[in-house]
């Protein structure tokens, strides 16, 4: 204020801030929206996940009998477990597709959010789609286990 002063005493600076308050309160609408893209992603992941996970688990269920006669006629645990992964893939692959299309479709309206980043980046989307897959392989895990301890004579008996 001195300075100001010193220069034109009939200058009345209003507010003195430094530059990286002016450049925190200019771009604070775009960090809040930022963060709650990131929540709200993660939250999509996580039902993604949880909702592959519940559908793998009732399949994996609705199928015991004929898990267990394929056990029973000689199918080891590599083949179950390649039974029951390509069922769960495939349907990761269907989400992955129609989730990819409709990114490609929205992304125009979140590009003022990115900053040296095109809104049809490859390598962006390329992510997006490997943490996907990881998410849906993890979703696996469990039914996949499930399935290759089916003992086959209580399956069939029930």
């Amino acid at each position: 204020m001195r300075e100001i002063h010193a220069l034109d005493a009939n200058i009345a600076p209003g507010e003195v801030i430094t530059m990286r308050e002016q450049v925190e309160r200019t771009t604070a609408s775009q960090r809040i929206a930022v963060t709650m893209l990131i929540v709200f992603g993660g939250l999509a992941l996580a039902l993604a996940a949880i909702g592959l996970y519940g559908v793998i688990a009732a399949t994996v269920a609705q199928s015991t009998r004929q898990l267990a006669l394929r056990i029973a006629l000689g199918a080891d645990a590599s083949h179950v477990r390649r039974f029951v992964l390509t069922r769960a893939l495939a349907m990761t692959a269907a989400g992955l597709a129609t989730g990819l299309a409709c990114a490609v479709a929205t992304t125009r309206l979140m590009g003022y959010l990115l900053y040296q980043v095109s809104p049809l980046d490859p390598s962006t989307f390329a992510a997006a789609i490997a943490v996907v897959a990881l998410a849906g392989l993890a979703a696996c895990i469990a039914p996949v286990r499930r399935a290759t301890r089916t003992d086959p004579i209580q399956a069939l008996r029930g």
